[in-house]
């Protein structure tokens, strides 16, 4: 009876054995790692990871047989294994001490530290002391193994056989506790797709600010827009949107969603707040729509989320939105000087949701009828009325 199932076909991230097959084929042939590679279809570190990891070796050399291959990958992939911490007390013994042993002085007086609680098995104390100890990382201890015992190949593990230590219980080799050794102290790992998310996945190339019309820059063309929400009590907020050259402001009314405060809360569920990225283009394309084309012709944002539907935006206003560069308000300093004399009706810590749009209209009339230096002491609802103006001139004498 064969030592493995020929006819099991693993996932496409595994070799088959019809593969190893052809590597050892193409190996006896005298082929390198590349070649193989271009004809198996693999990358080439997969090839060379199989050669040194499922070559033969009962000869005295490596030397690779497909039927050795497959039963040495067989071998590796069964579950569960032993923990590496759990089978080699040496070796646990180095990563706990690397971990939590007690800091000294140079002289090798101990340092005890200030005195903390119990672990309650939540992540690290908030304004609290923490323990005084080594507090390697599990990649610092991963490393400097090799550096200690450079011949010792017990003396060999992986900062991920660390992490899986501490983080799953199962494995019975590490303490939990131990985790408040780790920097951040997390009681809970990050998931790997967390940690690669992009932050800003949303602003795509041609919606950064470099790629605004330059005649927004100056002021000198109307219709060239900043926004942002200004946010309230109970993730509450309110949309406002002001025109660079005539600093008008219009608001958005954000209600919100059926089913805000009776559906619990649910990670990645509905954006019931009233700003999810679809109910804020909804509602800022109502506001926006009744702009003449002249003065629409662009919107800059900073890079909130809420505005992840931007090209969807575009397509139903047909406003191009562009994004501010990361942390830099100055970039809108229009729209920030406008939140800033909104905080007067609308503090923070209030919740802004108990306005209606009637009554948040009121108040961006209030700004829009308020003199300001910057325009000579115009209004702003009167330097937008003179270049609407202009430009219904300027149509008359084009059709003249």
């Amino acid at each position: 009876m064969a030592p493995f199932d020929i006819h099991t076909q693993p996932s496409g991230r595994y070799l088959s054995f019809a593969e190893r097959e052809e590597i050892a084929l193409l190996r006896a042939q005298g082929a390198g790692v590349r070649a193989i590679a271009r004809q198996v279809g693999r990358d080439p570190g997969t090839i060379s990871r199989e050669l040194r990891r499922n070559a033969a070796t009962r000869g005295g050399k490596l030397d690779y047989r497909a039927s050795v291959a497959q039963w040495k990958a067989d071998m590796a992939a069964r579950r569960p294994k032993t923990a590496k911490l759990v089978a080699n007390p040496r070796l646990h013994a180095y990563v706990q001490q690397r971990l939590s042993g007690q800091i000294s002085r140079p002289d090798g007086t101990v340092i005890a530290g200030p005195e903390t609680g119990r672990w309650t098995g939540r992540n690290k104390p908030h304004r609290k002391d923490r323990a005084w100890v080594q507090a390697w990382s599990p990649e610092q201890i991963a490393n400097r193994i090799r550096v200690d015992f450079p011949d010792d190949e017990s003396m060999r593990i992986s900062h991920e056989a660390i992490y899986q230590a501490l983080y799953i219980q199962a494995r019975g080799a590490l303490k939990r506790e131990l985790i408040l050794c780790l920097r951040t102290g997390r009681a809970l790992r990050a998931p790997r797709e967390r940690s690669r998310r992009k932050t800003w996945a949303h602003v795509t190339p041609e919606a950064l600010l470099s790629e605004r019309p330059a005649e927004a820059d100056d002021r000198a063309v109307p219709g060239h827009w900043e926004g942002d929400l200004i946010i309230g009590l109970k993730r509450s907020a309110i949309g406002t949107v002001v025109e660079r050259a005539t600093r008008f402001t219009m608001l958005v009314h954000l209600p919100r969603e059926d089913g805000y405060g009776e559906i619990p809360r649910t990670k990645n569920g509905p954006a019931l707040a009233g700003y999810g990225a679809i109910s804020m283009k909804n509602a800022l394309a109502n506001t926006m729509s009744t702009l003449p084309a002249q003065l629409a012709r662009s919107l800059t944002w900073d890079r909130g989320k809420e505005m992840s539907a931007h090209a969807q935006f575009k397509v139903e206003t047909g406003i191009p939105v562009f994004f501010a560069d990361p942390h830099s308000p100055w970039q809108r300093g229009t729209n920030e000087n406008t939140n800033g004399l909104l905080r007067q009706y609308f503090p923070k810590g209030t919740d802004l949701s108990r306005w209606s749009a009637e009554e948040i209209e009121a108040v961006a009339h209030a700004l829009n009828t308020m003199p300001r230096k910057t325009l000579g002491w115009k209004t702003p609802a009167e330097a937008l009325n003179e270049h609407l103006l202009l430009l219904q001139q300027a149509g008359v004498a084009s059709t003249g």
